[in-house]
């Protein structure tokens, strides 16, 4: 005897479904969907999930981005507060000055071996 096959969303899966399904997945189900072309054109993502009576095809909803994207930001620098006295030619500046010779005494010399 054969199983029987259903659709069905993601969204109205009981919880115990859901629950099975992590079971089933326990490194996520990310790497086993199928995406799915409908008649309409629209692509679909989709889990193949076999229980003891039936193959489900799981329709899974693709996450939308909750913040749109940024494509280019000309004036990033813009966008922080530099204090007034500080020029940006002094913000490219290299200071040699802030190197710290005292660790050079911290070395052992080939004198203190004996």
């Amino acid at each position: 005897m054969s199983k029987r096959r259903a659709i069905i969303s993601y969204d109205k899966l009981t919880i115990e479904q859901k629950k099975q399904i992590l079971r089933d997945f326990p490194d996520g189900y990310i790497n086993h969907l199928t995406s799915i072309k409908t008649p309409t054109g629209e692509v679909l993502d989709a889990l193949v999930w076999e229980t003891d009576e039936v193959i489900y095809l799981v329709k899974i909803n693709k996450v939308k981005p909750k913040a749109k994207a940024v494509v280019e930001d000309d004036d990033f620098d813009d966008d922080f507060d530099k204090p007034d006295d500080i020029k940006d030619d002094d913000l490219n500046e290299d200071d040699d000055d802030d190197e710290d010779d005292d660790f050079a005494d911290d070395e052992p010399s080939d004198d203190d071996e004996d």
